[in-house]
């Protein structure tokens, strides 16, 4: 697994390197930063060193380069025609794994934490009806993986206040921070199996160009995302052989 951590390292600091660059060009070209963070996040690719790295573990699990998409990941759904992942992989006719890869990086984590949650569920609750309705058939059960890159900052670790006008909210969310949520919210996609595995990332900018971040929970650590991957992924690989062609799944990327 060092390997892998190593390179784990070199996404982290992918993530931040080009989110500085962005953030610090975009301000110097029109002489104003757009509102907060938005400029580093309009300029997107700054995922993609956790892409490279999960096609990586995926090839180096048994699968075929040709079977493992970043490209053309697009998805038919139930609920809505079609979806767009990070990362898929449709291996002889069979959907095989799709994963997402998020970020949340300050000052706002309130209304985004929302929207988090809400696309987290919508995207597998889309996918899994699809697939119990026989879209995907004949594939088995697809490997879902989400994966959060979350900043470690003072707002995201403080306590937030809770609006209970009419009813209380469950007891293990008050006093909660954005960070200990995203933690509940993660073991809970897992209790209801929403995602194979859930992976749960903080960094902040000042470490996150050294490389370094850390797991939030031995659950939802990289370790464990990994290792439950690899397994899936090499399971695949050990029945590989079948023989024959097929449409494909995956229809050409529309911009996100």
């Amino acid at each position: 697994m060092t390997d892998y951590e190593q390179r784990l390292a070199q996404a982290v600091h992918h993530f931040w390197q080009v989110r500085t660059r962005q953030h610090t060009k975009q301000g110097g070209a029109t002489g104003r930063k757009d509102a907060g963070n938005r400029s580093a996040v309009t300029g997107g690719k700054h995922l993609d060193g956790f892409i490279d790295l999960f096609a990586d573990v995926l090839a180096e699990s048994g699968l075929p380069r040709a079977s493992i998409h970043s490209d053309m990941t697009t998805l038919p759904g139930y609920f809505r025609p079609t979806k767009d992942w990070d990362l898929v992989v449709v291996d002889h006719c069979e959907l095989v794994a799709s994963i997402e890869f998020k970020a949340h990086i300050g000052p706002s984590f309130g209304n985004n934490f929302n929207n988090r949650i809400e696309e987290a569920l919508g995207s597998s609750t889309d996918l899994l009806t699809a697939y119990r309705e026989g879209k995907f058939r004949p594939s088995q059960r697809p490997w879902l993986g989400w994966l959060m890159l979350l900043e470690d900052s003072p707002r995201c670790l403080a306590p937030v206040r809770l609006g209970e006008p009419y009813f209380d909210v469950f007891e293990e969310y008050k006093g909660t921070s954005y960070a200990e949520r995203y933690a509940l919210f993660c073991e809970r996609l897992l209790r209801e199996r929403f995602y194979d595995a859930a992976c749960l990332l903080m960094s902040n900018a000042e470490d996150g160009l050294l490389g370094r971040s850390w797991d939030v929970g031995e659950e939802l650590g990289f370790r464990r995302f990994v290792t439950s991957l690899r397994a899936h992924a090499m399971a695949r690989a050990d029945m590989r052989g079948i023989e024959g062609g097929c449409a494909s799944l995956i229809e050409p990327s529309t911009p996100r």
